[in-house]
């Protein structure tokens, strides 16, 4: 029975290992949780935590699986980064190589791509870096998305359109702030149901606001919740720059947003709160050009539509091993000091969120 771990230090990494800890236990194998500097209050009584670095020392996992950007070296076993979404040129960059998607910060062994395009970078990279392997294998998180997406009828019911709002907390775009009053007028109108969620680092004012309009006709979702189950409930998204739209695309179900700074054919862009609601009306129609440029895009981010991501990340893992490809990392002991040091802070938070959940 082999052993992995999960290093968790974001509250997204959740909803994105979870499928990979499905196929892990359905191939007979362990998997343990290392939570370093956010809530464990999503962790299920069937999930296996490991609290201390001595824990992880004596698990001994065969690889350690990270959505993050980094680990501490000296874990057990081989570091595979997963990513914590999907490759995009986010936040401006005017060209890809200069995302921090394609970062190479000399901790991770095996990087598991999700597209052709990131799988090709990803090469070059290793051509170049000698120290890390490639595998394209797909992005676990969608394994359950793709699955739903199967199944045909969006929500649960058709006499109200149900509208996911999801938000990302740079004050330079989100969307939170001017959509409020304009969420408020629908909720209240009693002709749409809403389902909102706001990113983890919101401003907290915001988030009191939202939360407070919790009612028969809006739901509002905690940061620390898992939003898979969510997404499959609502019949479009509502939106600005989080990247959770893209991952709602994968249902085949449409997206507005305001003032995007990843605009394109695969959605429909609006300047105004007050355009709000006709663009999703016009979404739920399902314009064919709309539709088709959604389902092109989705193939550009991600290759796979199997939902069987989680088992080919457990193959490349597999076959890493096998092969014996454990390169030689750069030494950079200044780099090292500085992983220590943020492995030392994320447990002194660890320890304080413990308490107040205590």
């Amino acid at each position: 029975m082999a052993r992995y771990l999960f290093f968790v230090n974001q509250p997204y990494s959740y909803s994105i290992l979870r499928p990979l800890q499905e196929a892990i236990r359905a191939r007979g194998d362990e998997v343990a949780w290392f939570v370093a500097g956010c809530s464990t209050a999503p962790l299920r009584e069937n999930e296996l935590r490991l609290e201390t670095v001595r824990e992880v020392m004596a698990y001994g996992a065969v690889a350690t699986f990270v959505p993050g950007d980094w680990v501490p070296w000296f874990f057990p076993g081989i570091k595979v980064e997963v990513f914590h979404g999907l490759a995009r040129n986010k936040r401006g960059h005017e060209t890809e190589a200069e995302s921090d998607h394609y970062r190479i910060r000399g901790w991770f062994d095996l990087y598991c791509t999700h597209a052709e395009g990131d799988t090709e970078r990803f090469q070059e990279l290793a051509r170049e870096k000698r120290f890390f392997s490639v595998a394209h294998t797909g992005w676990p998180k969608l394994d359950p998305l793709l699955k739903e997406a199967e199944s045909p009828g969006p929500a649960e019911s058709s006499d109200r359109p149900t509208v996911f709002f999801a938000s990302t907390f740079s004050r330079s775009v989100t969307a939170a702030p001017a959509l409020y009053d304009e969420i408020a007028r629908m909720a209240d109108s009693g002709r749409w149901h809403f389902l909102v969620t706001l990113h983890p680092k919101m401003d907290p004012e915001w988030v009191a606001r939202y939360r407070a309009l919790a009612g028969p006709n809006l739901t509002f979702i905690e940061s620390d919740e898992d939003l898979i189950p969510y997404l499959p409930q609502a019949d479009v998204m509502l939106c600005d720059t989080s990247s959770i739209m893209f991952e709602f695309m994968f249902l085949d179900r449409p997206v507005v947003t305001l003032n995007t700074r990843m605009p394109g054919p695969w959605l429909i862009d609006v300047a105004e709160a007050s355009e709000v609601e006709p663009a999703l009306e016009r979404a739920l129609q399902r314009p064919e050009s709309l539709v088709s440029a959604m389902r092109a895009y989705c193939r550009e981010l991600h290759s796979f539509t199997d939902g069987r991501s989680s088992e080919r990340v457990l193959e490349a893992v597999d076959q890493f091993i096998e092969e014996g490809k454990d390169q030689l990392k750069p030494l950079n002991l200044w780099r090292k000091l500085r992983v220590w040091l943020k492995l030392r802070r994320a447990l002194r938070l660890q320890a304080v969120l413990d308490d107040n959940a205590d």
